[in-house]
């Protein structure tokens, strides 16, 4: 595994029986890079992770972020902070995998999650516009989008190997999975209260305002 920003890696290190594999479990925050034959997994309610390879050198790589952002303040706040926001964690596994080889024009990536899981969730559109930003970010870099399976209500495990560029995704039903998504997106609600909160006065004021007009 390669990678500088000790901060932001993924460190859960595990062997996966089901896929007979070593594999890294990816946290929302989180990235992770690598050349070895191994897979990368995480679980996706609202927040969208990017699996990005470069096929011809055999490096790949695929992070977890929880909001969508323009990248104005990617410079102020700690890494470990800044890998929330789609812009910079976007940011960090390109240059990642730049920096073990990869090469732009080869790259392909498949993404995943911006689900609706929590009926507030909806309101603050946080999944949605996860999913928006991601295919918007990867077509402003040039880099191929191969698949992606985004929003939708149900909460999804995916599991990916970046040697091969294999991604599985299981939708979760089971009660107990489905129960800790929504307790962790209750948590990222109230652990990001208040930029969302901000986020959505202004978006709210807008609405209002354009209700005004559209009834005056």
């Amino acid at each position: 595994m390669m990678s500088t920003a000790e901060e932001s890696v993924a460190t859960h290190h595990y062997f996966d029986r089901e896929f007979d594999s070593a594999a890294v479990k990816l946290l929302p925050n989180e990235y992770y890079v690598t050349q070895d034959d191994m897979m990368l997994s995480t679980v996706l309610g609202s927040c969208v992770a990017a699996c990005v390879r470069d096929s011809t050198a055999g490096i790949g790589g695929m992070n977890h972020f929880m909001l969508p952002d323009d990248g104005s303040h990617g410079g102020s706040v700690a890494a470990s902070a800044s890998m929330r926001y789609g812009a910079y964690a976007m940011e960090m596994l390109l240059n990642e995998l730049f920096k073990a080889g990869a090469r732009r024009e080869r790259l392909e990536a498949k993404v995943f999650g911006g689900g609706a899981v929590l009926a507030n969730m909806t309101m603050l559109n946080i999944g949605d516009r996860n999913a928006d930003f991601v295919l918007r970010y990867l077509q402003m870099e040039q880099v191929r989008v191969a698949a992606q399976d985004l929003r939708g209500s149900l909460p999804r495990r995916v599991s990916y190997f970046p040697r091969s560029g294999k991604a599985m995704v299981r939708k979760l039903h089971r009660i107990n999975e489905v129960d800790q998504i929504q307790r962790d997106e209750q948590q990222l609600v109230h652990t990001l209260a208040k930029p969302i909160h901000n986020k959505v006065e202004l978006f709210d004021t807008a609405v209002r305002k354009k209700a005004v007009q559209k009834n005056a």
